[in-house]
């Protein structure tokens, strides 16, 4: 009896682990290092996009980002060192991809931009969240609960901004849609620009637009999830853009 209610414990704790957010830290300094890659990842985007953007707007919400991150940062760097805590000083591998993708992309770069913006704030959110709630660090708890309103406020931003950018390369594109989020393919090609998918969600993402046997994923230097997978029985090249458009028979 006392090994059945062993083995169900186990089994529920591995059930829990498993049930935890993904972006969530695992103690004071997992956090401090996430943390501190979002926020550089987004005033150094940020400072691309007053270069590059062509929309005001864009542009104003780069600005922000570098205002408020900026001062995040700091504020972070500050509790960091108060608690003997270390604070990376350049992106992580992930974040650098993103930063030379948004940098190199041949896609109008406003696009990109806020679709970048969008998914890292929708991390940051999970990643703070999670912390100021189950957080091992009393003052980095507080810091992280004192941030969410402001990235939340920050999410409202992205997407006003995102519809407008959204509607202004509908009506100035006759090759391509407006940015998608459905599940299934909304273009005849797949749209070249800074691609945020993890392999797994590439992958996630293609399956549930009805292919199966996904395999061979890679990026190319458009930023284009490439490989083979299956459909109606039959093999076929497959391609996910970073709108989320799932195009099959690609080269």
């Amino acid at each position: 009896m006392k090994t059945r209610l062993l083995v169900a414990s186990l089994a529920i704790a591995t059930a829990m682990a498993f049930a935890l957010p993904a972006f969530a830290a695992d103690s004071a300094q997992d956090f401090v290092d996430k943390a501190a890659a979002g926020g550089m990842f987004e005033v150094d985007s940020s400072k691309i996009a007053e270069q590059k953007a062509q929309d005001q707007s864009v542009k104003d919400l780069a600005q922000k980002m570098i205002s408020d991150h900026g001062a995040a940062n700091a504020k972070l760097e500050a509790i960091a060192g108060e608690q003997k805590l270390k604070v990376p000083t350049e992106l992580d591998a992930k974040h650098k991809s993103d930063l030379d993708a948004l940098q190199n992309s041949k896609d109008p770069f406003d696009g990109s931009y806020v679709a970048m913006q969008r998914d890292a704030h929708s991390d940051a959110v999970k990643l703070f969240e999670s912390y100021a709630k189950d957080g091992d660090n009393a003052q980095l708890k507080a810091f992280a609960q004192a941030t969410v309103p402001t990235l939340k406020m920050h999410q409202d931003m992205i997407e006003k901004i995102k519809s407008t950018v959204g509607d202004k390369s509908s009506a100035t594109s006759s090759t391509t849609p407006a940015v998608t989020t459905t599940d299934t393919s909304s273009a005849a090609a797949p749209v070249p620009g800074a691609n945020s998918f993890t392999e797994d969600q590439a992958k996630s993402r293609i399956q549930k637009a009805g292919f199966s046997e996904v395999s061979k994923l890679t990026k190319d230097d458009q930023g284009i999830w490439r490989g083979q997978a299956t459909k109606d029985g039959k093999n076929t090249t497959v391609a996910l853009d970073y709108q989320g458009n799932v195009v099959a028979g690609t080269n």
